[in-house]
Formats: structure tokens, C-alpha cells, sequence
């Protein structure tokens, strides 16, 4: 049986990830800060909890899972704050940074030689602010920006390996992300992504033929609208 990691694992688009690796027969690993709202039950399914927002902690979950012999890495865990630059604090300009490119790299770097001998594959969520500009976005937008440049980089530095490399860049998309921000999607249907269709999405790569892969796609709703609320 093949094995995914998974972090972010325990909602959002991660979560939908995962239920679909367990769906196609994977063993999934799925890392987060914590599972109280997951919906997921599968003896498939391992529960990590890890803060990678956090070095101490990433280097902890490191240290222990480093011999998990994995064929799929899903870089999935990530948050943002939006704000004129100047009124963003230290603290979540560090975080975001950490968490969003730090971890994906030292967790990518860890896995790599194991992904590579199995041929394995590696998902990027990146997003569309790493694509356009993100105004009261820009940290955000620089570190999936990043993210999704390493992506491409390794790929092409790893691609005789047989090794995958798939960059996803979902715009607004209907999960918890927008819990704690001032804007969030509207009602209508036609103006977010489901985070079961970027699940299917993966899906989709995974059974194409070896000789081809997308490796960079960018996943848009049919409207632009959002909600504001004006005391965030």
C-alpha cells in the first residue's frame, strides 16, 4: 500500500485531499496543529499533530517521521493575514512565512531521496496570489509565490528521477481560511471552489500516464465576488 503525508491534513483543502488518497487506496499521514473539527475516521488515516508555523516543533516531527517510506507529499498547510503591509505584526509576517515556504521546503528536503526512488509525487497548494498581485496581501502572495517557484525548480532539477512535481494555485476557495479574515466568498455557488474539486484535481493528475504530468494549474471560480465584513 502506498503512503501519502498530508499536512494541513485535518481541514480545508487538506482534509478533502486526504479523504480522496484514503478513497484511491492510500495510507495517509496527515500532520496539523490539531484534529478536534476533522471529520475524517479511517484506520488509514494517522493523526500527527504538529505546529509547522513553528521551528521547534517542525523539527520534531522531523526528527521522528523521517523514515516513513512515502510515494505523495501534499504541501497543504498554510494561513495568511491581509493588511496594508505596515500594520501586519512581526509575528504573523514570520509565521506566515515559516509556515507557508519554510516547512514545505525542510519537509520536501527530508522526504525527497524516498519520493524520488518511488517515483513518488509532490503537491504544491500554492495560490493565486503567488500568480497576481496581492495588494494588503503581499507577504502572503511573496511566500506562495516562492513556494510555487521552488516547485517548478524542482521539478526541473528532479524530473530524470521520475519524481512529480505538481503546483496547484486554487483562488478563494470555501474553508475555514476566511474564519478570521475581513473578507470571505459569497453564497453564490459560481463565485468559490469546493475544496473537493481540487481533491478531484488530484485525482485527475494522478491518473494520467506516466510519460506526461501538469505541473503547474491554476483553479479559478466562474465569478469574482466577495463578502466583507467590516469589523475584521
Amino acid at each position: 500500500m502506498k503512503k501519502a503525508l498530508v499536512t494541513g491534513g485535518s481541514s480545508g483543502i487538506g482534509e478533502s485531499i486526504s479523504k480522496k488518497l484514503l478513497s484511491i487506496g492510500y495510507e495517509v499521514l496527515a500532520v496539523a496543529r490539531d484534529f478536534e473539527k476533522c471529520t475524517i475516521k479511517n484506520d488509514l488515516f494517522i493523526k500527527i499533530e504538529s505546529d509547522l508555523s513553528d521551528k521547534k516543533s517542525t523539527r520534531l516531527f522531523i526528527d521522528k517521521y523521517k523514515k516513513e517510506d512515502i510515494s505523495l507529499l501534499v504541501n497543504s498547510a498554510g494561513y495568511g493575514r491581509f493588511a496594508p503591509h505596515e500594520e501586519i505584526n512581526y509575528k504573523d509576517i514570520e509565521s506566515m512565512i515559516y509556515l507557508n515556504l519554510t516547512a514545505p521546503l525542510l519537509i520536501t528536503k527530508t522526504f525527497l531521496r524516498t519520493l524520488k526512488k518511488n517515483r513518488g509525487y509532490i503537491f504544491n497548494i500554492c495560490s493565486i496570489s503567488g500568480i497576481k498581485t496581492a495588494p494588503f496581501g503581499a507577504t502572503y502572495g511573496a511566500t506562495k509565490a516562492g513556494l510555487r517557484h521552488f516547485g517548478k525548480s524542482l521539478f526541473a532539477e528532479a524530473r530524470k528521477s521520475g519524481l512529480k512535481v505538481v503546483n496547484i494555485n486554487p483562488d478563494i476557495t470555501n474553508t475555514s481560511f476566511f474564519n478570521d479574515l475581513h473578507f470571505k466568498p459569497t453564497d453564490d455557488p459560481l463565485s468559490y471552489i469546493n475544496p473537493t474539486s481540487i481533491a478531484d484535481t488530484v485525482e485527475d493528475i494522478l491518473q494520467k500516464k506516466e510519460s506526461m504530468i501538469v505541473t503547474d494549474i491554476t483553479i479559478e471560480p466562474q465569478l469574482f465576488k466577495l463578502n466583507t465584513r467590516r469589523n475584521k
